[in-house]
């Protein structure tokens, strides 16, 4: 039994039509991204906001808020700010990626199939924790005394790159079989 995926409102090829939208957009929001973050780059955070998701802690975070001075706060606002856009259009892109493999293996195996989509719906959660970690880090910006946010950043962080790794493996992956079993088949 196949299961059914987010996605099941878009026609076969509406899944391929927004799949090229949001993989484009989130290319677009990707390079805004690293433009905005490139000013966030310093000693004390040499990943720059990646550093900061995952700091952990209340004074290691201060220290890069105040590494980065007035300018570099702006930017970071403004990385957070995009990366709200980002979450969702990276979730859509991976998640439809997912499906459109898990559909091409479906006939071949359920298990491959419904991994698949099972992987699509996990984007749901990687957005959710991407944006209670975005959440986090405003407020350590702003300049919370709460030393619970970086920890809550940073647990949101890592769950949400887990979801987001196996999701882009799987998409790579399924696409490489499903292009090595076109070729056999049109071979034979």
């Amino acid at each position: 039994m196949r299961l059914r995926h987010p996605f099941e409102w878009l026609t076969p090829s509406g899944q391929i039509r927004a799949f090229i939208f949001f993989f484009i957009l989130s290319l677009l929001v990707m390079v805004s991204l690293q433009v905005t973050g490139a000013h966030l780059i310093t000693p004390v955070s040499p990943s720059g906001i990646l550093s900061f998701e995952f700091a952990g802690e209340l004074s290691a975070a201060r220290d890069m808020v105040n590494s980065w001075g007035q300018t570099g706060r702006v930017y970071a606002g403004l990385n957070l700010g995009l990366d709200y856009l980002f979450l969702l259009v990276y979730a859509c892109a991976i998640g439809l990626g997912c499906v459109l493999v898990a559909c091409s293996h479906s006939a071949k195996t359920t298990f491959l199939a419904n991994l698949g989509i099972l992987i699509a719906w996990a984007q749901l959660g990687a957005a959710l924790l991407d944006g209670v970690e975005n959440y986090a880090l405003i407020q350590v910006l702003f300049g919370t005394a709460m030393a619970v946010w970086p920890v809550v950043a940073r647990w949101c962080a890592y769950p949400k790159f887990a979801i987001v790794g196996a999701g882009l493996i799987y998409v790579m992956i399924g696409t490489i079989v499903v292009v090595v079993l076109k070729v056999r088949q049109r071979d034979e």
